[in-house]
C-alpha cells in the first residue's frame, strides 16, 4: 500500500544548530497557543525558532525569543512578532521536565516546529545538555569520518 503524504504536516522552522551546540538526552512534543494571525504567517512558513530557548515560569511552559514574521492581511489584529507564547503539555510532563531542568546544566532546547498530520502546529522540545567545545569537534569529526567511510564504502562498490 502507498504511503500517503499528507498536505496539513510540514515542517515550518528547525534549529539544525541545536543538536550540534547540545547534546539531547530526550524530547518531547508540545501544543502551542497562537493566534490567527500567527497560524497563518506559520503557514507561509515565516517563523524561526534558532535563538528561541523554553523556559518553566510560574508552573507553566513557555516558548521566549521566536519569530514569527507578521501577516500583513491582519491590519489591526495583527501580533507581535517575538512574544512569548504558552506551550501546551501535560501535567506529568512539566513537573518531568522541571526536575530535569533542576539538574546541573539542563535546559530546553526548541528543535522543529510543524504541522502534524491534523494540521495543528506543534514544538518538539529537547531536554539537553549544553556542549563543551571539546565535545563540539569531536562530534565535527565523528561526522567527517562518517562522511569520509560512506564515500570510501562508494569506490569500494564500483
Amino acid at each position: 500500500m502507498a504511503v500517503r503524504h499528507d498536505p496539513n504536516s510540514k515542517i515550518i522552522a528547525e534549529n539544525r544548530r541545536a543538536r550540534f551546540d547540545y547534546a539531547i538526552e530526550s524530547d518531547l512534543e508540545a501544543g502551542i497557543m497562537l493566534l490567527g494571525s500567527e497560524v497563518k504567517s506559520l503557514r507561509r512558513g515565516q517563523s524561526n525558532i534558532a535563538e528561541s530557548y523554553a523556559s518553566i515560569e510560574g508552573g507553566e511552559l513557555w516558548l521566549i525569543n521566536s519569530y514569527i514574521a507578521p501577516y500583513s492581511q491582519a491590519g489591526v489584529f495583527g501580533h507581535e512578532e517575538r512574544r512569548r507564547r504558552k506551550l501546551l503539555v501535560s501535567r506529568k510532563e512539566l513537573s518531568r521536565l522541571r526536575q530535569a531542568v533542576g539538574r546541573e546544566g539542563m535546559t530546553l532546547v526548541p528543535l522543529v516546529m510543524y504541522f502534524n498530520d491534523k494540521g495543528i502546529a506543534k514544538l518538539k522540545i529537547g531536554v539537553a545538555r549544553g556542549k563543551k567545545l571539546a565535545d563540539k569537534r569531536e562530534t565535527a569529526a565523528k561526522r567527517d569520518w562518517d562522511r569520509q567511510k560512506a564515500r570510501l564504502l562508494k569506490q569500494g562498490h564500483q
